[in-house]
C-alpha cells in the first residue's frame, strides 16, 4: 500500500510557500541605466537610482521603472528665418535623457510621448532663435560643431524644469527651399569671385609696392656705390700726385724725370715704322740725341 504523506506537513508547505510570496512582494530590482520610483498609494515615496536588488512593502508600494538611457529623437523638418530674411529647412534629430526621474514624473507623468513633445517644442525654438541671430552666410560658416553647440545650449535652458537634458542637438540637414536654391548659389559663387578678385588686387598692390621699394633701394645703392667710387678714384689719383711729388721734389730728379719722358717718347714714334723725325732744336728729344751725337 502507497505512503501517503502525513498531515502534519501540509501547514508546513504552506508557510513557505506564503513565506516566497511575501518576500518576492517585499524584493524589487533596479537594473543599468534605470531609475526605479517607489509608489504608496499613487505617491512617490523615494526614487532608487543606484542599480540592484532593493526592498519595498508589499500590498502597499509599487515600482515604476524609468529609463535612464539615451534615446535619440528625430524632429521634422521646419522652416526657419535667418537674420538676413532668408528662408532655410532644418532638419534635427536629438539625444536626450533624464536627469531628474522625480521632476520628470511630476511634470510629465514620466510618459516618453509627452517628453518628445517638449524637446521637439523646445529644439525647434532654439533652432529659430539661433537662425534667426545669422545671417544666411554666418549660418553656412558656423555649420557644424559651433552652430550644434549654441543650438543644444539655447534647447536646454528650459528643458530641465522637466528633468530632462539634451545632450546633443544635431542638424542633420540645414537646406534651402528647391525655389531658391539656384540663385542663392549663383549669388553665393559671385560673392566669392569677388573676395578673390579683392584678394588678388590686394595681392598685386602689395607686389607692386615691394617692387618699388626694391628699385629705390637699388637705386640708392647705385648711388652710393658710384659716389664711393668717385672718391675712391680722387684720393687714387691725389695719391699718385702725392708720390710723384715726392719722387721728383729736386731737380735732378726732375731732370731725370724729363729725361725718361723724352726717351719713351722717342721709342713710341720710331716704334711706328717712321726713320725720320722732325724736331724742335730746343725739344728735350733733340738735346737728348745732340748730347749723344756730341759723346759718342
Amino acid at each position: 500500500m502507497a505512503n501517503k504523506p502525513k498531515l502534519g506537513a501540509l501547514p508546513v508547505i504552506a508557510l513557505m510557500l506564503l513565506l516566497l510570496f511575501l518576500a518576492e512582494g517585499c524584493m524589487f530590482s533596479v537594473g543599468q541605466k534605470e531609475y526605479a520610483a517607489v509608489r504608496q498609494f499613487g505617491r512617490v515615496v523615494r526614487i532608487e537610482q543606484e542599480p540592484g536588488l532593493k526592498f519595498k512593502i508589499p500590498f502597499i508600494q509599487d515600482i515604476e521603472h524609468i529609463s535612464a538611457a539615451t534615446i535619440m529623437y528625430d524632429i521634422p523638418t521646419s522652416d526657419v528665418i535667418t537674420k538676413d530674411k532668408k528662408s532655410m529647412i532644418a532638419d534635427n534629430y536629438v539625444l536626450w535623457h533624464v536627469t531628474d526621474p522625480y521632476k520628470y514624473i511630476q511634470t510629465l507623468s514620466a510618459v516618453k510621448a509627452r517628453a518628445d513633445e517638449r524637446i521637439e517644442a523646445a529644439v525647434y525654438n532654439a533652432t529659430k532663435n539661433v537662425i534667426s541671430s545669422m545671417t544666411q552666410d554666418e549660418i553656412i560658416e558656423a555649420r557644424g560643431e559651433q552652430l550644434t553647440d549654441r543650438i543644444t545650449r539655447e534647447a536646454n535652458s528650459d528643458i530641465g524644469t522637466y528633468g530632462l537634458e539634451i545632450i546633443q542637438s544635431e542638424i542633420k540637414a540645414l537646406d534651402l527651399p528647391n525655389d531658391n536654391k539656384a540663385a542663392v548659389y549663383e549669388r553665393m559663387i559671385s560673392e566669392r569671385q569677388n573676395i578673390a578678385a579683392s584678394y588678388k588686387a590686394e595681392g598685386e598692390a602689395e607686389a607692386q609696392k615691394i617692387r618699388n621699394d626694391t628699385d629705390r633701394q637699388v637705386t640708392i645703392m647705385k648711388a652710393n656705390a658710384a659716389k664711393e667710387a668717385q672718391v675712391l678714384e680722387a684720393e687714387g689719383e691725389a695719391e699718385y700726385m702725392r708720390i710723384l711729388q715726392e719722387a721728383y721734389n729736386s731737380e735732378d730728379k726732375a731732370e731725370f724725370y724729363n729725361y725718361l719722358r723724352s726717351l719713351d717718347a722717342l721709342t713710341e714714334a720710331f716704334s711706328e715704322g717712321g726713320s725720320t723725325i722732325i724736331l724742335d732744336k730746343d725739344s728735350e728729344i733733340a738735346g737728348i740725341l745732340y748730347g749723344n751725337a756730341a759723346n759718342p
